[in-house]
């Protein structure tokens, strides 16, 4: 009978154990294939045109410089902008925007029209518009109403039906506030360079400091900062406790 084999044999190095692979994240895309949403990127793309539409009869039919100053503006040029590149990947099946620009957009555009509807365009408010600039006509009345109206709400069913939940977190509320107030420094600073009695020499009444005072001012704005933000914690909490529209089957990628 041969004699056992020793487990270590003497002279001979030990047998080092095999190597401890280390733990590397693995993106989605190698595991799962991608899916391309057509549907998506065609309502995407239309709200894209209408907001660049909207933005482009402002600019013909106003004073440019004026029309840019505006916060609406503002708003649907970048949701034109994000809504062309969520166009783009959700029809090439590539990553979706971060919730953070998808939130902020969401909140810009919905701010303003809220703005526009419940204090600038309400007879009953004081911070109401007059003349043609409330109740516009022809052209300009289609563009407001494809600025104010149209694209808010085209968004909003973006957010809440082609979306998945729970992409925002509290904590970005705070910085999608930046651009308010920097725009507000800009309308302040702005009514203080044009001369006294240039016509809209302030944007909008409720920035109007020659008319009411700073103080007034600043007591307008500070309500319309808290109420900006209970908005955008709105919209967060709203996101976390929809439901997701988006079925996921057996074989899915990134979807917006």
């Amino acid at each position: 009978m041969p004699a056992p084999i020793p487990r270590d044999i003497p002279g001979l190095p030990a047998i080092p154990p095999p190597p401890a692979l280390k733990p590397s994240p693995v993106p989605a895309t190698a595991v799962v294939t991608p899916v391309r949403r057509p549907a998506a990127a065609a309502f995407r793309l239309l709200v894209a045109l209408a907001a660049a539409g909207g933005v482009t009869l402002e600019l013909l039919l106003g004073d440019p410089s004026r029309a840019l100053s505006h916060f609406t503006i503002q708003s649907n040029m970048l949701l034109a902008l994000v809504m062309a590149l969520s166009a783009r990947r959700a029809w090439t099946a590539g990553r979706p925007l971060p919730g953070a620009v998808l939130g902020a957009t969401l909140l810009y555009v919905v701010t303003a029209a809220l703005v526009h509807h419940l204090l600038l365009a309400n007879e009953a408010s004081p911070s109401s518009l007059t003349g043609e600039a409330s109740a516009p006509t022809g052209l300009p009345a289609l563009s407001h109403a494809v600025l104010h109206t149209v694209t808010p709400i085209a968004a909003v069913l973006n957010w809440l039906l082609l979306t998945s939940p729970g992409r925002m977190h509290l904590r970005q509320a705070g910085t999608w506030l930046l651009y308010p107030m920097a725009y507000l420094a800009f309308c302040l600073a702005r009514g203080e360079l044009i001369l006294p009695g240039t016509p809209d020499r302030y944007l909008y009444p409720l920035l109007d400091v020659a008319q009411d005072g700073f103080k007034r001012v600043l007591g307008s704005t500070l309500l319309l900062g808290l109420a900006f933000y209970a908005l955008a914690v709105l919209l967060v909490a709203l996101d976390h406790a929809r439901p997701n529209p988006i079925r996921h089957r057996g074989k899915t990628g990134f979807r917006l």
